[in-house]
């Protein structure tokens, strides 16, 4: 089951693609962190959404938020797909256990063994201050989650 708005986001240490550990609770009362959960590395609906943030990524800077995505794929997958894509935001490897920390986010989808599609925004108290879920070949509207982000403290 999916957290909602207002809960406390659950913390987290993952490794990103360049093997550092990221802890959500570092984040907490210096920036607002958007989590993005995205099937898996290397698919065209994946690629699409990327793509969207590594070409807005101003944008989330001069908000002062922290980009994090989060799939199941390994951090070495992580690593090839960030340099092929130009991504310097952390990709984080919920790898092992197989999408345990998405689990506590209502995100893993344990029959396809894949992560859902769906975008958090934490605010900088670490909690819930938006999300938004959506269907698996859908690529999330970039502009619609800065303008949400705008809102959080």
């Amino acid at each position: 089951m999916s957290i909602a708005a207002g809960q406390a986001a659950p913390d987290f240490t993952l490794q990103d693609q360049n093997k550092k550990e990221v802890k959500l609770s570092d984040f907490a009362g210096k920036k607002r962190v958007v989590l993005v959960f995205y099937p898996l590395d290397w698919s065209p609906t994946c690629t699409n959404e990327h793509a969207c943030f590594v070409n807005d990524m101003r944008n989330f800077d001069t908000l002062d938020a922290e980009v994090l995505g989060v799939s199941v794929d390994s951090v070495w997958s992580h690593k090839a797909y960030a340099e092929k894509m130009g991504i310097k935001y952390s990709l984080l490897a919920d790898f092992h256990p197989k999408g345990a920390m998405s689990e506590k986010y209502g995100m893993y989808l344990a029959d396809k063994g894949i992560t859902g599609r769906s975008i958090f925004i934490v605010g900088k108290d670490g909690k819930i201050a938006w999300k938004k879920d959506y269907d698996i070949p859908v690529v999330p509207d970039i502009k619609e989650v800065a303008a949400a982000l705008q809102n959080v403290k």
